[in-house]
């Protein structure tokens, strides 16, 4: 992860992963977006180590989201990210034990939308950036009870 972040960001991961860290620690709620660009990134493995890092260090009720990448400025030799890639991106998050993983950039999909960890049932409905559904009663899942992370004031 480290050289794609180098070469493709001109950065550096470490303080990156550090400031989550900080943040989370500090109890501020922190959400990652993780572009997958097909032939850069979109290697499973790395969307493995990315999750377990994320639940080991941040807590598996981190929301993760993994978005379609779409060809602009300096990237245009490279096509958008298939769907099946971000969907097998969030099955990996899944997978590996987080509890609120997404898919972004894909308007529609059921990978937008925010499902209770413990009922199963879907507690927010999104379309894009825009808000349907939403059941949830004082920050808990208005099914079974359970806390969802979030600012819901």
């Amino acid at each position: 992860m480290e050289t794609f972040y180098h070469e493709l960001c001109s950065g550096e991961l470490a303080p990156v992963l550090e400031t989550l860290k900080t943040l989370k620690q500090d109890k501020i709620h922190v959400e990652i977006t993780n572009i997958i660009i097909p032939t850069k990134n979109d290697d499973m493995s790395m969307v493995r180590e990315l999750s377990f890092w994320v639940k080991r260090e941040l807590d598996a009720d981190t929301p993760i989201h993994f978005s379609r990448f779409y060809p602009l400025y300096k990237l245009k030799n490279l096509p958008p990210t298939p769907v099946s890639t971000l969907e097998e991106a969030r099955a990996v998050g899944l997978s590996s034990g987080l509890e609120y993983v997404y898919i972004g950039n894909v308007p529609g999909h059921e990978g937008e939308n925010t499902f209770c960890p413990t009922c199963k049932k879907k507690i927010i409905q999104r379309t894009g950036y825009m808000i349907g559904e939403v059941h949830l009663k004082e920050g808990k899942c208005g099914y079974c009870g359970k806390p969802i992370p979030g600012i819901w004031a």
